[in-house]
């Protein structure tokens, strides 16, 4: 009896000791192939940061598609992920049902999906966001981001493949104390604030924003290029005005002394609205005096423009019924859709962007590590400034053969010690500090002016996602989006975009087709094994007992 005490107390204390040791130390095993929770080390430094209660709402509860609660799931399982890494994070699904308006009415407008199942197509509403509550800071996060992906198959894949960029953003944006700086030029033609407030209305969400004018490079130069320095990131949209040697030395030393710098150029004069009114334009070079200045930096915007047979289209008046004007959205070959590099973080799984009578980027031998993010399609023409361009050229058949140009570049990083295009030059104004290249630095170039430029209307600025008179869809915002992520990117957060989960998913149509066949063996082969074992069972016994 002794002995069997002691068993049971060695047992006993066994299992204190055992739970002391499980709730003391405690270890997650990720045995995924894709590592998939495994979190980053950016994800991690920012998970350190949370040192009071931050809570978030998931409003993905309820009855929807069966392949968007694998969403649910991966979702539920990464914040399960964070709340093991710092009790602090903690998190509350929701089923949106009731609150339907009042999540709209806060920005989190809901997806239309299409639902199969038995054969049949059905739509069904879900609201695919969460919400991060971290003191007074509130983050929206969208589980269901814009994507070039085809099938809800490849948007849910899209999806889970962007959990830990999405949630690690909006944490990098609620415990952020102090927002980069972003100087949007002026004073050089470019873009109105109209023209600019779909894209800049975001990026001022997550950083500091202020007009900064180069006139003043006229009188004080030194105090010019003094206050350009405390900015991050030049935004340079659209100059259709000269730059003096001044205003490009001010620039070149931004640059040098660690300032990146975000260009959006337009080498040619090519105005859309005249081409409405008259049905032709003169296209020609405008002199920015901008080329030695990219010389300098590796890269030469040319002035030929680029046609493309992927391109967008422009609606045109075609006839009259009645009184209403008819109208055809036909491709204009001048404004080339644009498909990303799959390959970056800044252009993965971005839909495809939209240009407007772009040029051609040339990239120079040197140090600096050149990376193409937007190039056409095979199927190019080149036409060559000044010419005249005229709208009823829409109408003619195209010939492929002349479509033989090639893949052109129409947007480029640029990376490394950017060299100062003043390195071996006279300066034109003294500066006691003159610095001959940037360590670490980056910088995009793109070749036309109206990337981020957004329609107007009614009076309003239009969405730069969407165009105004198709309801086409494009990139081109979240590319832009993604560039000043990007460029003001230290940390390496933005990497998490370009990570790859594979997902298996079910074969709607073939198991529609096999429906039968898998029913029989998950219910009718149990059901046979049964009664071959019942049978075999009595027919043993009766020979035993015989």
């Amino acid at each position: 009896m002794n002995k069997k005490l002691q068993h049971i107390a060695l047992a006993l204390i066994g299992l204190l000791v055992l739970n002391y040791v499980a709730n003391s130390i405690y270890k997650r095993f990720d045995l995924t192939q894709d590592k998939r929770y495994t979190l980053s080390e950016v994800s991690e430094s920012l998970i350190d940061k949370i040192d009071t209660p931050l809570t978030i709402h998931v409003f993905l509860e309820g009855d929807f598609p069966a392949e968007f609660k694998r969403l649910q799931i991966e979702t539920r399982q990464f914040l399960e992920e964070l709340q093991a890494k710092n009790s602090n994070i903690r998190f509350r699904f929701i089923n949106p049902d009731n609150i339907r308006e009042r999540l709209v009415k806060r920005g989190m407008m809901p997806s239309q999906l299409t639902v199969e199942e038995d054969g049949k197509l059905s739509e069904a509403i879900i609201f695919p966001w969460a919400e991060i509550t971290y003191g007074k800071k509130v983050e929206l996060i969208s589980l269901l981001p814009n994507s070039i992906a085809k099938t809800q198959e490849a948007q849910l894949q899209n999806a889970v493949e962007k959990l830990e960029y999405s949630f690690a953003n909006a944490l990098h944006n609620v415990t952020l104390k102090e927002r980069q700086k972003i100087a949007v030029l002026a004073g050089n033609g470019e873009l109105q604030d109209i023209y600019q407030y779909s894209l800049l209305s975001e990026v001022g969400k997550k950083y500091r924003l202020a007009k900064f004018t180069l006139d003043s490079v006229a009188n004080n130069p030194q105090k010019t290029l003094k206050d350009l320095r405390n900015y991050d990131l030049a935004i340079i949209a659209k100059p259709t005005e000269r730059f003096t040697e001044e205003e490009k030395f001010t620039v070149d030393q931004f640059i040098a002394n660690g300032g990146k710098s975000l260009w959006m150029l337009d080498n040619n004069y090519a105005d859309t609205d005249s081409l409405y009114n008259e049905g032709k334009m003169l296209a020609f070079p405008r002199d920015l005096n901008l080329t030695d200045l990219l010389f300098g930096y590796q890269v030469r915007v040319n002035n030929k423009l680029i046609q493309d047979l992927y391109s967008a289209k422009i609606p045109l008046a075609t006839g009259n019924v009645g009184n209403q004007t008819q109208f055809q959205h036909l491709n204009w070959f001048y404004h080339p859709l644009v498909n990303g590099n799959p390959n970056h973080p800044i252009t993965k799984n971005v839909a495809p962007v939209r240009f407007r009578f772009a040029t051609q980027i040339d990239t120079l031998k040197g140090n600096l590590k050149k990376t193409p993010l937007l190039v056409t399609s095979v199927l190019t023409k080149q036409t060559g400034t000044p010419n005249f361009i005229e709208l009823q050229s829409i109408a003619k058949e195209p010939k492929e053969n002349e479509f033989a140009s090639g893949p052109q570049l129409l947007a480029v990083l640029l990376e490394g010690n950017i060299p100062s295009a003043y390195k071996n030059r006279i300066k034109p104004f003294d500066t006691p500090d003159f610095k001959a290249e940037s360590t670490n630095n980056k910088m995009i170039v793109i070749a036309d002016g109206d990337v981020g430029r957004n329609q107007i209307l009614k009076g309003k600025p239009h969405d730069l996602s969407l165009d105004k008179w198709t309801g086409e869809q494009f990139g081109n915002k979240e590319f832009l989006i993604n560039a000043i992520d990007y460029l003001l990117d230290d940390s390496g957060l933005i990497q998490l975009r370009n990570k790859t989960i594979q997902i298996n998913l079910l074969d709607k149509q073939r198991a529609f087709a096999e429906k039968r066949f898998w029913q029989f063996i998950n219910i009718g082969i149990p059901l046979v094994l049964l009664a071959l074992f019942g049978f075999g069972f009595n027919y043993w016994r009766k020979k035993k007992y015989q």
